[in-house]
């Protein structure tokens, strides 16, 4: 048994089993917003790295196998955070037996899928990039850079697997430190390999798989030397099937969700495409704003995600029900906050990242803005509720939310876009999300676990 209180296993670790709910909930989740700015921001350096150096071919060979990236990006995201869910329980039940095997366990699972992820990534790529009419003058050079990736893919894994698990048990401030120097050197390494050594773009993808690499050593000699309770012995390697059951659950349950997001926002996409150049501009800068307003949302769902496993672990069925009712009223002031900004900057905002003038462009990007920003509201409770949902065991529940939202856009793509055009864009997901969130809220407070729990 672990003593949480009288052991410190972290020097960042954040208390989420005691203590003041909200503060802690806070502390825990700042770390996570700054990582998702930082991440947004070191994207955009290294897409103009390649586009300033490189010129818009290979800008363009980027582009074109990022959904790719992207659904390989977020099934790694699923799968660590999934896994990583079970940790915390283990972790928030002062069970370290059972935490050491989570761990041993979800080493074998990354190992694993990662392979074979690997082996069908390689054999897949080529005719994928054809399917998704990758253009010829093209195909080569994208065919470089995700190749090179997939290789590596498992590197991948380790570094969300890594982050996932420190995570787990309250500190979020190591992976964002880490995050940060992955980041800087990627863009440095970046430089070197296309404006001195020549390896074209195939250089941004050695410099991705080379940071990323090396944060995971550092995560590695930062668990080996100041959190040895995440380090399993041979012994925690031994098969236990109902564990290895609950985590390819839950990690694969959080990976699919990810990868049918990511497929409905393909879909989505395809409908807007036939609008017209303009349109898409301006949505292409709106989109590119509602990911930034969406981070403090993300990140709160993250700590909300870590906080229910770890008392879901320790039993504690009140901090739960009061995390996610402080969670609801945070995302309430934050949507307003969203809105108040949008409704005076919007405009300039939209003019800013797109750099057009363009009415059509800057009036369509503004109006999408202000009509999503208060329904922030409505995705910030989804979110945290679905991540709720999965912090205390539940697989398929918060899977069925990502299903609605798959079927939703494509009745949206084919059935209102096509009669009411922008303004069913506009309207789609907030629609989708208002659907998704009476599911989750409804299958949260009537779970058996939660249901009858009262709470100050």
């Amino acid at each position: 048994m672990m003593d949480i209180q009288k052991k410190k296993f972290v020097n960042f670790d954040v208390d989420l089993i005691h203590g003041p709910i909200f503060k802690s909930l806070v502390i825990f989740a700042i770390p996570l917003l700054i990582s998702n700015i930082f991440q947004q921001l070191y994207n955009t350096v290294d897409t103009m790295i390649v586009g300033q150096y490189l010129g818009d071919v290979s800008l363009a060979a980027i582009g074109s196998c990022a959904a790719i990236y992207d659904l390989l990006v977020g099934f790694a995201l699923g799968i660590g955070n999934g896994l990583s869910i079970v940790t915390a329980r283990s972790y928030g039940s002062k069970d370290e037996t059972l935490l050491k095997k989570s761990v041993a366990s979800s080493i074998v699972i990354g190992i694993i899928v990662s392979v074979v992820l690997t082996l069908i990534g390689l054999v897949f790529l080529r005719p994928l990039l054809n399917i998704l009419n990758t253009p010829i003058e093209i195909i080569d050079e994208a065919y470089s850079y995700i190749f090179f990736i997939v290789l590596f893919i498992i590197v991948m894994f380790a570094y969300n697997l890594c982050a996932g698990l420190l995570r787990a048990i309250g500190n979020s401030m190591m992976p964002l430190i880490f995050l940060i120097i992955s980041s800087v050197l990627n863009v440095g390494l970046d430089i070197l390999f296309i404006t001195q050594f020549q390896m074209g773009i195939r250089g941004a993808a050695v410099a991705t798989v080379i940071s990323q690499g090396i944060s995971v050593i550092l995560c590695i000699i930062y668990i080996i030397k100041k959190t040895r309770v995440l380090l399993p012995e041979k012994k925690h390697f031994q098969m236990d099937k109902d564990l290895y059951r609950e985590l390819l659950g839950q990690g694969f349950s959080m990976g699919l969700m990810s990868c049918i997001v990511s497929a409905g926002s393909v879909i989505l996409q395809y409908g807007i495409n036939n609008l017209g150049y303009l349109i898409i501009a301006g949505h292409t800068a709106a989109r590119k704003l509602y990911m930034f307003f969406n981070m403090p949302f993300i990140a709160m769902a993250l700590g909300i995600s870590t906080f229910v496993s770890q008392n879901k672990g320790a039993n504690q069925k009140e901090r739960i029900k009061k995390a996610l009712k402080y969670a609801y009223i945070y995302d309430v002031i934050a949507a307003i906050v969203v809105t108040v900004i949008i409704l005076l900057f919007g405009s300039s905002l939209v003019q800013l990242i797109s750099g057009s003038s363009e009415a059509i462009v800057l009036d369509n990007g503004t109006l999408y803005l202000q009509i999503v920003g208060p329904f922030y509201a409505v995705l910030g409770i989804l979110m945290q509720t679905r991540y709720a949902l999965q912090g205390i065991g539940q697989k398929l529940l918060p899977l069925i939310s990502s299903v609605i939202e798959f079927i939703g856009k494509i009745i949206f793509v084919f059935v209102f876009i096509p009669q009411f055009q922008y303004m069913a864009v506009i309207f789609c997901e907030p629609a989708i999300w208002c659907i998704m969130c009476i599911q989750l809220v409804y299958s949260f407070y009537h779970n058996p676990y939660i249901k009858g729990v009262k709470t100050e």
